[in-house]
């Protein structure tokens, strides 16, 4: 990180106020009364109506416009396990970001436990004090059975963004991208480096829009994923398949599209050179991606190129989902964030990227002119229609889907 960069950053986390987030009073507290009626006596009527009927709790806290922000520290961003402490400026980051895109108030977390069981136990005990819950930066195998039993056992939607943020906001832009190449996504051959959270749940959803499963090239730091191999875990093996290839060389000959989600610097522009017409890479490694742009545009002018920074076109970012996500999932009190409901925002996102764009997005990103098309299949961060859009999409997922429980609200567009 730039010497610059990396003091604006500190400074920006210290000042005026240590960390990025507050609380705030919701109602009046500055009379007698208010406060009569804020804790003693008057605090007993609705812990006698919650106590009479659980749901009531939606009514009288702030229970259904919390989520909590949960991580263990075990792989933060790019810099791995450095502990539950280490993870807190993170998860400050995700309580803002909640609030800024959605209105969703946020705490966040930090569990100082590896193990799974305790874990699970923990986050499980304090679960109904919130409206959802958000998983972040837990590192994978241990991540796909926290979040499998989480979701089993509490009674709040359970999402953990690692896996499904990147998969979604990834899916969205790889169906606008073939769009552009002129594929259909059942059709083409798909290269996948790494084998982590976001990249099993990636191509997991990639199949469900739609990819053949035949089609896809999972590789890890031993090669591609194949049949042959006895060194797969669970997760790993539902990739594997009959193939002779053995190396990324082999794997992206003639490939259509390349996701990256591994390190940096691992695609060589021989490896893009092999690629078939009119590629698709998603290198979403951070800071540095698995390819970078100007090496990308240098080796082919067909390529459609995408990335995990701002600083370059189509951003894969993560704000693009988990806000509104949550957002439509709170308004219709949803049991779950179910499959329905990631597909739906797939679906919404990849939309909104075809619709003209507004004049405070090209304010927002400094240009005078913003089209759908190569270097713009992703919607930007600070588009506010994506409240709206995906929120709607989600609710109405999980209403058609049996797993709200309530109405999908009278104010979101029909």
């Amino acid at each position: 990180m730039p010497d610059d960069l990396k003091s604006r950053a500190l400074a920006y986390h210290e000042h005026p106020t240590p960390g990025k987030m507050s609380t705030e009073l919701t109602t009046s507290a500055n009379t007698q009364d208010d406060l009569a009626l804020a804790y003693s006596p008057g605090v007993a009527e609705p812990v006698r109506e919650i106590q009479r009927d659980p749901q009531n709790a939606y009514r009288y806290t702030g229970k259904g416009n919390l989520v909590a922000v949960i991580s263990n520290g075990t792989a933060i961003l790019g810099l791995g396990n450095l502990g539950s402490l280490a993870s807190k400026p993170v998860m400050e980051g995700k309580s803002l970001l909640f609030k800024r895109f959605a209105q969703i108030n946020s705490v966040d977390i930090e569990v100082d436990v590896t193990e799974i069981d305790t874990f699970v136990t923990v986050v499980r005990s304090i679960a109904d004090t919130f409206g959802g819950i958000n998983l972040e930066d837990i590192k994978a195998p241990e991540c796909f059975e926290i979040e499998r039993r989480l979701i089993q056992d509490c009674n709040v939607p359970v999402f953990h963004d690692d896996q499904h943020g990147t998969a979604i906001v990834t899916a969205a832009g790889v169906l606008n991208g073939l769009d552009i190449a002129g594929k259909r996504l059942k059709d083409v051959r798909i290269v996948c480096l790494g084998a982590g959270s976001a990249a099993i749940a990636g191509m997991r959803l990639l199949k469900n829009v739609g990819a053949n499963p035949d089609n896809i090239i999972m590789l890890d730091r031993n090669g591609v994923i194949h049949d042959e191999r006895t060194d797969l875990n669970q997760y790993k093996q539902e990739f594997a398949i009959a193939t002779e290839l053995r190396t990324l060389s082999d794997a992206c000959k003639d490939a259509d599209v390349f996701i990256g989600l591994s390190g940096a610097n691992l695609l060589s522009a021989e490896n893009l050179a092999s690629m078939a017409a009119n590629p698709l890479v998603f290198a979403c490694s951070n800071p540095d991606p698995e390819i970078s742009p100007d090496v990308a545009h240098a080796t082919r002018d067909d390529v459609i190129m995408a990335t995990g920074r701002s600083d370059y076109a189509n951003q894969v970012n993560n704000v693009l989902g988990f806000p509104y996500i949550f957002r439509g999932a709170l308004d219709v009190r949803a049991s779950e964030i179910n499959e329905a409901m990631k597909v739906a925002a797939v679906h919404a996102i990849k939309g909104l990227a075809r619709e003209p764009v507004t004049d405070e997005v090209l304010q927002a990103v400094g240009v005078d002119r913003l089209e759908f098309g190569r270097d713009y299949i992703i919607p930007k961060p600070m588009d506010s229609r994506l409240l709206s859009k995906v929120s709607a999409a989600v609710a109405k997922a999980a209403v058609d889907s049996g797993v709200a429980q309530q109405a999908y609200p009278s104010h979101y567009p029909l």
